[in-house]
């Protein structure tokens, strides 16, 4: 059986309100500091099963992307090494590592703000979804750590339990996120013009534009201008500010990436 495009996993089938409002949230950025799936890089790296190399390669990523928000090159690129190092990991492991990545990694990335405004979603009788280009099967241990509804990710093709190398479908990102979560909607029943979207990037416009309740959060540039031209609420966890200076972002950015570096450089070899 082919396995599906796009899946909803519900991760509090128990708290799953009959109501056809919800709140969607993004994840990198929006959610937590930084790229979810660079921290299971990092993670696979501290296991042996890449270079040195490829690690800072993947640590000059992270850094673009906490300086300067999402580009659809770097997403790629990042979707590319990962699948090339995923092909013949069994999913099983994968679903252990996503657990450890959240308590080591993940967990202290939270952003408090993001988190609050999630709750309170819960609190009222809304459901709360992640929709991310992260997989699946990160992106569900996210969603059950934080006891919201489920999440939506990026689907990695499986072969007798083994990850081929390959995406069903595409990534779930940009306009994916929109027809997933339009699909959800029929499947849920939501009414999407009473629904929340939160996100940190101008790639995300489609979501935000699907709801009836568009928040940008810690946005670049452009969804910054594009939240200000259409009076969206912006919500800028970064700083005690509303908006970081180009310097401070530039000075926090660097100091992440010397720190990933420096935590690279300490797991050299494999470990069991």
């Amino acid at each position: 059986m082919p396995q599906e495009k796009y899946v909803a996993v519900v991760t509090q089938p128990d708290a799953v309100m009959q109501t056809s409002e919800a709140a969607f949230f993004d994840v990198d950025n929006t959610l937590m500091k930084g790229a979810s799936l660079f921290h299971v890089a990092r993670k696979m790296h501290q296991r042996g099963a890449f270079t040195l190399r490829q690690a800072a390669g993947m640590a000059w990523k992270q850094f673009k992307f906490v300086a300067r928000g999402e580009n659809m090159d770097d997403v790629h690129a990042v979707r590319d090494s990962a699948l090339t190092l995923a092909v013949g990991i069994p999913v099983e492991d994968i679903k252990a590592l996503g657990e450890e990545v959240y308590d080591e990694m993940i967990a202290s990335r939270i952003w408090p703000g993001t988190k609050a405004l999630a709750e309170q979603h819960l609190r009222v009788g809304r459901r709360v979804w992640l929709v991310t280009a992260t997989p699946i099967e990160v992106a569900t241990v996210i969603s059950t750590r934080l006891g919201l509804t489920g999440a939506l990710g990026t689907v990695g093709e499986v072969a007798d339990g083994l990850y081929t190398g390959r995406l069903v479908g595409d990534i779930l990102h940009g306009s994916a996120k929109a027809v997933a979560v339009r699909e959800l909607a029929d499947t849920e029943g939501l009414d999407l013009k009473r629904c929340w979207a939160y996100s940190d990037s101008y790639n995300d416009i489609p979501l935000l534009t699907l709801v009836g309740h568009p928040v940008a959060i810690n946005p670049d540039s452009r969804l910054r201008s594009h939240a200000r031209d259409h009076n969206w609420p912006v919500y800028d966890f970064r700083s005690g500010r509303r908006a970081a200076t180009l310097g401070l972002k530039a000075a926090t950015a660097g100091g992440v990436v010397y720190g990933l570096w420096k935590g690279f450089a300490r797991f050299r070899g494999p470990r069991i």
